[in-house]
């Protein structure tokens, strides 16, 4: 119980030999992640997906891009930060390293998603449906 999540991360890859570490993240992420490295993006007009501000370019994320592209650098671990619900899943389906995750994508809780577990408001809410 002294160690952090990222403690943890970088103790299991030291230990195992891993050296080569992807990382797959949400653009929204991006200053956590401390590169920009969002890959593989396709724009939303090319998919015919509504822009959410017009006039500026907006793309759609790619986990299956992304896992392709870190397949492609050999990774021997592969982390995910912030990563959609769905998107999560198909990165790590299509990732050859094993995939950890690092931060879990929920706007509403500032990405702390037992947060829900632990507020009232939010207990009632699930409680009682």
């Amino acid at each position: 119980m002294k160690l952090t999540r990222l403690e943890e991360i970088i103790m299991f890859a030291a230990g195992i030999g891993y050296t080569h570490i992807g990382i797959a993240f949400c653009i929204g992420l991006k200053d956590e992640a401390k590169i920009l490295c969002k890959v593989c993006a396709v724009s939303k007009s090319d998919m015919g997906v509504p822009k959410i501000k017009e006039g500026r370019y907006e793309s759609i994320c790619n986990p299956i891009g992304q896992a392709h592209l870190l397949n492609e650098s050999n990774t021997d671990l592969n982390i995910i930060c912030g990563l959609c619900i769905g998107y999560d899943i198909l990165f790590t389906r299509h990732s050859n390293a094993p995939v950890t995750t690092f931060v879990v994508k929920d706007r509403a809780l500032s990405y702390n998603p037992v947060g829900a577990l632990y507020s009232n408001y939010y207990k009632n809410i699930f409680l009682h449906k």
